[in-house]
């Protein structure tokens, strides 16, 4: 493999393309809407494409890292979008949350070109992009998933195979589902503890001492919601209730009635509408905290 290509360099995508470039042998190109997420790549060996046609020239695998299922879309159906450019025997891993209805299409799609499209969302944090440490879950064929595992590998340390096409995102999605309403009951629990006398710092390192002990209450509950801190350029509310909204849909489709998750949903659409959709997500806890 001589080239890859990796399109949307947002939050997550670049430094998972800085990883790429650094750790794999082979040319990374990248393209993007925003210049400045590529001037900081070139430093690391990644070339900038001017199009989709430009990314997709040459590369074997093509990368995406896109805010929402209806942009991976965008990306696919544009006039030069990535339908009318790919080649033959080309793969397309799709690293957004997108539903699975539309990474079932585009499947269908790439496959009547002669191309595989395949479905390889991420998890975890910022800081773990940056590190190479994110959790990747994958719907593919056995055969694709080992060409891309090398990939993979330079910013992911979790890669799971989830299934065919479409199971990561399942998996991703229910994998939000959780994480939203374990944060949601921490925000709760801190706003008790603080009525009823306690520290919550206090509360919160000794929740972390037993069975509460939890990924989201170390990272978000520690981090994020006893200090306040809910930067504008990290997972926000609006994309959390996009994921939960897949989630809803899940749902449907199984025949179950997910409460927590419909109440969650309702959260973060009342956070939106109080205008904190581009902040952080979890700064719902403030709704909770009746700030």
């Amino acid at each position: 493999m001589k080239r890859v290509g990796f399109i949307g360099l947002g939050v997550m995508g670049e430094p998972m393309c800085r990883n790429l470039a650094v750790k794999a042998e082979v040319e990374v190109v990248g393209y993007d809407r925003d210049a400045a997420p590529l001037q900081r790549l070139a430093e690391h060996g990644v070339s900038s494409a001017r199009s989709l046609r430009e990314v997709a020239e040459d590369a074997e695998v093509i990368f995406l890292c896109l805010p929402s299922g209806e942009a991976v879309s965008e990306v696919a159906h544009a006039q030069d979008g990535l339908l009318a450019v790919v080649r033959p025997g080309q793969i397309v891993v799709d690293c957004s949350t997108s539903s699975v209805e539309v990474t079932q299409w585009l499947h269908r799609e790439f496959a009547e070109v002669g191309a595989t499209f395949i479905d390889a969302p991420i998890a975890r944090t910022r800081a773990a992009a940056e590190a190479g440490k994110l959790s990747v879950m994958v719907g593919s064929d056995e055969a694709t998933f080992e060409k891309v595992r090398p990939l993979l590998m330079t910013f992911a340390e979790e890669i799971t195979l989830c299934g065919a096409v479409g199971s990561g995102q399942v998996v991703k999605i229910l994998n939000n589902m959780i994480l939203f309403q374990i944060v949601v009951v921490l925000a709760e629990a801190k706003s008790i503890g603080e009525s009823a006398g306690v520290d919550p710092e206090l509360l919160f390192e000794t929740l972390a001492k037993g069975s509460a002990d939890s990924f989201a209450l170390r990272n978000h509950g520690m981090k994020a919601i006893l200090k306040d801190d809910f930067p504008l350029r990290a997972f926000s509310v609006e994309y959390a209730r996009k994921d939960m909204n897949y989630a809803l849909q899940l749902a449907k489709s199984a025949g179950v009635d997910p409460q927590g998750a419909r109440k969650v949903n309702a959260l973060f659409s009342q956070a939106i509408e109080a205008g904190l959709g581009k902040q952080y997500w979890p700064v719902v806890s403030r709704l909770i905290a009746g700030g």
